[in-house]
């Protein structure tokens, strides 16, 4: 079984993007043996009001019966715009959703803003993950309209210390993993996933001795990355560094476990 942890529908206003639409990534899946994948809409991050993005997917995987047995949809919510909890509601309570992505660096928020604490904190009640990406594309190639701002992890410690009992997924870990030992142990004791699509996501010896083997899951950020080497990185590993039982926790495993499926 293969699940993937992040991947996406939707436009990027700065670059042409393939695989993009739900039917074109279901293709994406089938080729390359996903059974799974979980989805938001590329749009939530530039619309103003996010949930017309949310709408447009719950539509998208509503028009075939393939669709919402293959995706599971997580809502792009901006705690610091006006109904931004009734958005909410009307996602995890009418249309179902599975998780929220949330990105501060786009709409322009600190992750320690008072609303996005109790946003975290509302997904935490419901048992939801909340989703934070370290990059959305490469900063040193991107479009001048663009932002220029990329996160490391150590970005995402003030959160989890605020907020200790959610859960987490980290995708696109792209850029430093390097935490001070009292960090390393909260997120090593906390419900925290990464995904393997970053290209830091790489010496498996040093991340499964720092984090453990619980902390890593599949992800590929269709489409604006490939969609092989998030999964070259599990397949890759050698016997001495991960047995079939590991893989399979990469490959599937951890993240059933998060989304309770």
């Amino acid at each position: 079984m293969l699940i993937d942890s992040n991947a996406y529908v939707g436009h990027w206003p700065f670059r042409r993007l393939e695989y993009n639409t739900p039917e074109a990534l279901l293709g994406r899946m089938k080729e390359f043996g996903t059974d799974i994948s979980v989805i938001s809409n590329l749009n939530g991050i530039f619309y103003k009001n996010t949930q017309h993005a949310n709408n447009e997917l719950w539509e998208w995987i509503n028009s075939k019966r393939i669709y919402k047995e293959r995706f599971i949809p997580f809502a792009v919510i901006n705690p610091v715009y006006g109904g931004w909890r009734d958005d909410f509601n009307t996602c995890v309570t009418r249309y179902g959703y599975k998780g929220v992505r949330l990105y501060p660096v786009y709409h322009r928020y600190d992750i320690m803003n008072p609303s996005c604490i109790e946003l975290v904190k509302m997904c935490r009640d419901k048992g939801l993950p909340v989703v934070f990406s370290l990059r959305m594309v490469d900063g040193r190639t991107s479009s001048w309209l663009d932002v220029e701002k990329e996160w490391t992890l150590r970005d995402i410690v003030p959160i989890v210390k605020e907020v200790p009992d959610a859960k987490y997924m980290i995708v696109n870990v792209a850029n430093s993993t390097a935490l001070n030992q009292q960090d390393s142990a909260l997120f090593k004791k906390a419900a925290i996933l990464m995904d393997t699509s970053g290209r830091n996501i790489t010496d498996w010896a040093d991340l499964f001795t720092r984090f453990g083997t619980d902390k890593f899951c599949f992800g590929t950020q269709s489409p604006i990355l490939d969609y092989c080497s998030g999964l070259l990185r599990i397949e890759s590993l050698r016997e001495n560094e991960a047995g079939e039982k590991t893989k399979d926790l990469l490959r599937y495993g951890n993240l059933k476990r998060m989304l309770g499926i």
